[in-house]
């Protein structure tokens, strides 16, 4: 598995220490507003980042997660299916989303959109990683731990075909892997 990885972008250690200072802005940024977020995972890709940040959190709060698909393979399929919704109510609530990574941005323009829709009085994003270079809507996170290149990322939570999930950096997979 590590030997179809090309390069490390971002080691273990870079990432926990940004979930650290992620974890103090986000608890300041909510504490000025009197409030805390329902704290929505998208599966799968969150779930590593998500857990890393949150043990960093000294306010209570609630966790709950969301399964959407955008993507098969390394190809975008050109909407965005809900294939798992949350089950605590919005209404009335600010959600903070947790992403993995930020490409073309549908899938964060959709799900915010579905939040607003269901009664969420706010919706702030936290993505570890942001594409920019590939954005084709426009959309932004509130908080972004790396920017990274236009190139195939895994490790992290981030995947080719379900497989590299499980390794503890972010890595540019060799394009061997994935090209036809």
């Amino acid at each position: 598995m590590q030997d179809d990885v090309a390069k490390v972008l971002v080691s273990e250690e870079e990432i926990e220490k940004k979930c650290k200072e992620l974890a103090q802005q986000i608890e300041a940024d909510y504490q000025k507003k009197g409030q805390v977020p329902i704290i929505v995972g998208l599966l799968k890709g969150s779930v590593p980042f998500m857990a890393e940040l949150i043990k960093y959190f000294t306010f209570d709060c609630e966790i709950d997660f969301m399964k959407v698909s955008s993507y098969e393979g390394t190809r975008s399929i050109g909407d965005v299916r809900i294939d798992m919704d949350m089950t605590l109510s919005t209404k009335g609530r600010p959600i903070l989303l947790v992403e993995d990574i930020i490409d073309t941005g549908r899938t964060l323009v959709s799900v915010k959109k579905m939040f607003k829709n269901k009664g969420a009085t706010d919706v702030k994003v936290v993505s570890l990683l942001d594409k920019p270079s590939r954005r084709t809507f426009d959309i932004n996170a509130d908080y972004v731990g790396f920017s990274v290149p236009d190139e195939f990322v895994v490790g992290y939570g981030l995947d080719y075909n379900q497989k590299y999930r499980n390794l503890p950096y972010i890595g540019v997979l060799k394009p061997e892997i994935y090209e036809d």
